[in-house]
C-alpha cells in the first residue's frame, strides 16, 4: 500500500454562493491523497501499474471547472471521480477557498471529503 499525494493545485474557478462569486470567480487549493495498491508497481516499474498523478490534476481541473454555490459538490465530485481508478483503495480530497468575500479574519475555509473502497 501506498500514499500519493498531490498537494496545492491551484485553480481557479466560479464556486460560491454569492450571486459576485459567479461572475468573478475566486481562486482554490485542493489537496488530494490517494492510498493505492503499489504492490505491482513496485515490481514492475511502469506507469500502468499505479495512480497516474498527471491524470489526479486533470481530474481536479476538469471538475473545479464545474460551477457549484458550495465548495462541497467539486470535493465530492472529485473523490467520486478518483475512487474508481485501478488500483486506488481510498481517495482524500480537500478544497480550500482562498479569500472568500467575507468581512473576517481567519487561516483557512476548507472541506474535505473521503471514499472508500
Amino acid at each position: 500500500m501506498g500514499l500519493i499525494t498531490v498537494e496545492g493545485i491551484r485553480v481557479f474557478a466560479y464556486h460560491g454562493h454569492l450571486p459576485e462569486e459567479a461572475v468573478l470567480g475566486g481562486h482554490f487549493i485542493v489537496n488530494v491523497w490517494v492510498e493505492a495498491d503499489t504492490s505491482e508497481v513496485e515490481k514492475t516499474d511502469d506507469l500502468n501499474h499505479t495512480v497516474d498523478y498527471v491524470k489526479i490534476i486533470a481530474i481536479v481541473k476538469e471538475k473545479m471547472a464545474i460551477r457549484a454555490d458550495m465548495i462541497e459538490v467539486p470535493a465530492k465530485r472529485i473523490v467520486d471521480t478518483i475512487l474508481p481508478l485501478n488500483k486506488v483503495q481510498k481517495v482524500t480530497v480537500e478544497v480550500e477557498k482562498v479569500l472568500p468575500p467575507i468581512d473576517a479574519y481567519f487561516d483557512k475555509i476548507s472541506v474535505t471529503y473521503q471514499g472508500e473502497n
